[in-house]
């Protein structure tokens, strides 16, 4: 049961925070962290199985609460608002193969917005926000000079 929740926590992890993946890789800490995630939670599957619970309402309650601090996505959420408030930059970000690169990069720069605005399941939906982290993108797609760059790679590729 372990090695299934850690299987589906790194899963969980790339699709929905790829910036705490780059991080515990860039720290050599991946490893140690899923395990660590894994042995927190084992008394409550082991308990689950003995009370002959079917495989998969274990693996789901217990992925659940792996994930309960790594929700929402920020990830997902900059994404999502990059794609509806700027989409001509998101293109341009899938075509030139940086989306997720710069995704994780607006999480860091976004992070004290998250942070000072309470971010959480119960405040994603909040205009306030929205309209907050959709400034913090604006300013670093036009601080960074991520347009140009993408632009300039663009044509390169096409160059070449």
């Amino acid at each position: 049961m372990k090695e299934i929740l850690i299987g589906k926590l790194l899963e969980y992890i790339r699709d929905n925070n790829p910036d705490i993946l780059f991080a515990l890789e860039a720290e050599d800490k991946l490893r140690l962290w899923l395990y660590s995630k894994a042995d927190s939670v084992e008394s409550r599957w082991q308990q689950m199985e003995a009370g002959k619970q079917p495989a998969y309402i274990i693996e789901e309650t217990c992925l659940n609460e792996l994930t309960r601090e790594l929700r929402p996505s920020r990830y997902n959420y900059i994404s999502n608002l990059l794609e509806q408030e700027f989409e001509k930059d998101y293109k341009m970000l899938v075509k030139a193969g940086l989306l997720q690169h710069e995704v994780v990069n607006m999480i860091g720069y976004c992070d004290s917005v998250f942070e000072d605005l309470k971010f959480s399941e119960e405040t994603e939906d909040n205009r306030f926000i929205y309209y907050a982290i959709s400034g913090a993108i604006g300013e670093y797609l036009d601080s960074n000079s991520v347009r140009e760059i993408v632009s300039n790679e663009l044509q390169q590729s096409a160059e070449t």
